[in-house]
């Protein structure tokens, strides 16, 4: 068995784990067997850390219901491959070259070495940046809800974020707490870093523990000789650029949408729309009602979803180094350039037809999907279908509010779709075709009109 196939069936095998254990009577908030079509949809969509929701996870689900659900999310957010290893670490067994190989497929990494080391700082990081958001969420949610309740509240959002799940315990989402800075701004942080990717945070790491020593009780800079890695350069320029065009779209085009900003001042409608344009990166908490934003601000937001989080994080999406790669491959073209340069750095070919492929397959996906779900419920309007297929398939979570009212058959295309996103359609792809050979035959080169 190939090493995709591996990742793709371990996935399949999780979700159809999770689709069991939410069906049985004790997941469930009223002590019935669940439907199975919402326990796999849920499933999936944990797993999946997508967090569109046919029912609601606070009050249709037990205790038990809501921590299968966090676990999940865990496991998927970390990922199949990572999961497996961390375990296998702890009982104290050693992986072969198969499982090296599959770590460095999960994780798209460039070398097969320290891949133990990389297992153990991703879930240091993991529970570092989770435990820091409980504790800032209780300060929120313990003097409203009591310790016990408010502690659960905290400890699953926590996971939540961090995962890029989106999946909340309150009714509305989080519009309860649109004005509520330390919420809004703690959650946001925790889908920023948690969408990244961990080898962006360990250079992060590694440049704060080269550039500053602590002495004589004072913080002292040292010179760094650390040099960033084109990942690190290409995601947080990236992120950032779509954080704050993103914030400026969503106020711009809904700032005198009273539906959604309701009677916020200007800081507060600030505050909303950067959250938004957060949880827009494949997180799908929302501290706004969706379903009452107008199509330009949907469009905004479907784009943002397609683009997603960075490789290596827990989000979707195409990826942002994928639209870096895209981008300046146009831009040499327009420029009349025979290379394609990022940061002085030249990219190599290979990582423009990945890059080609993705974006292709893709969209593809996401055509085929949204035409199909036109088909079987052709009751409702286009953009809030393809506003729910993008944000199935970027793992994001956020809905205007059909996704319980569909039929059958497009929560079926739904679950394949979130599917797609998160293993990654050229890893599935690979899953099915096999591993690529490389070809000894080289055809002759010709030219071809194009454009």
């Amino acid at each position: 068995m190939t090493v995709a196939r591996t990742i793709c069936l371990g996935f399949i095998a999780v979700i159809l784990l999770g689709t069991i254990l939410l069906t049985l009577p004790f997941s469930t908030g009223n002590g019935n067997w669940n439907d199975p079509i919402v326990a796999l949809f849920t499933s999936t969509s944990a797993v999946c850390v997508t967090g569109l929701a046919v029912v609601d996870t606070g009050t249709d689900f037990s205790f038990l219901g809501q921590l299968f659900i966090a676990l999940l999310a865990q496991i998927g957010g970390l990922g199949y491959m990572t999961t497996t290893t961390f375990l296998m670490l702890l009982i104290g067994r050693k992986f072969d070259l198969r499982q090296k190989v599959a770590i460095q497929q999960a994780l798209d990494r460039p070398g097969m070495s320290g891949s133990a080391q990389i297992i153990r700082s991703i879930i240091a990081t993991t529970l570092l940046f989770e435990i820091t958001g409980v504790l800032l969420l209780m300060i929120a949610f313990v003097p409203e809800k009591g310790w016990q309740e408010g502690t659960w509240l905290a400890i699953f959002h926590s996971v939540s974020a961090w995962n890029n799940a989106g999946f909340s315990l309150f009714k509305d989402n989080l519009i309860s707490y649109q004005s509520s800075p330390l919420v809004i701004l703690t959650i946001g942080t925790l889908i920023i870093f948690g969408g990244i990717g961990y080898q962006v945070i360990l250079d992060m790491y590694l440049w704060l523990r080269d550039s500053f020593t602590y002495q004589s009780n004072r913080l002292i800079r040292k010179n760094s000789c650390l040099i960033f890695s084109l990942d690190f350069k290409v995601a947080t320029s990236t992120t950032l650029i779509l954080l704050v065009l993103g914030t400026i779209a969503i106020l711009m085009i809904e700032i005198r949408n009273d539906s959604i900003f309701g009677k916020l001042d200007l800081t507060g409608k600030i505050l909303v729309a950067w959250f938004q344009s957060v949880t827009t990166r494949t997180a799908g908490f929302n501290s706004i009602d969706i379903g009452k934003m107008t199509n330009a601000g949907l469009f905004i937001m479907i784009a943002l979803m397609f683009i997603g989080a960075s490789p290596g994080g827990t989000g979707g999406g195409i990826k942002t180094t994928t639209l870096r790669v895209i981008t300046s491959c146009t831009k040499a073209i327009l420029q009349g350039k025979e290379e394609v340069l990022l940061y002085n750095r030249k990219i190599a070919i290979s990582l423009i037809l990945k890059a080609v492929g993705v974006v292709f397959g893709s969209l593809a996906t996401v055509i085929v999907s949204t035409v199909l779900i036109s088909i079987t419920d052709p009751e409702f309007p286009f953009i809030q279908i393809l506003f729910e297929v993008v944000s199935a398939f970027g793992t994001v979570g956020l809905s205007t509010g059909i996704t319980a009212t569909v039929s059958t058959a497009a929560k079926l295309i739904l679950i394949l779709t979130m599917y797609i996103g998160r293993v990654g359609i050229l890893l599935l792809m690979s899953s099915i075709l096999g591993d690529p050979r490389p070809s000894r035959i080289h055809y002759p080169e010709e030219n071809l009109l194009v454009g």
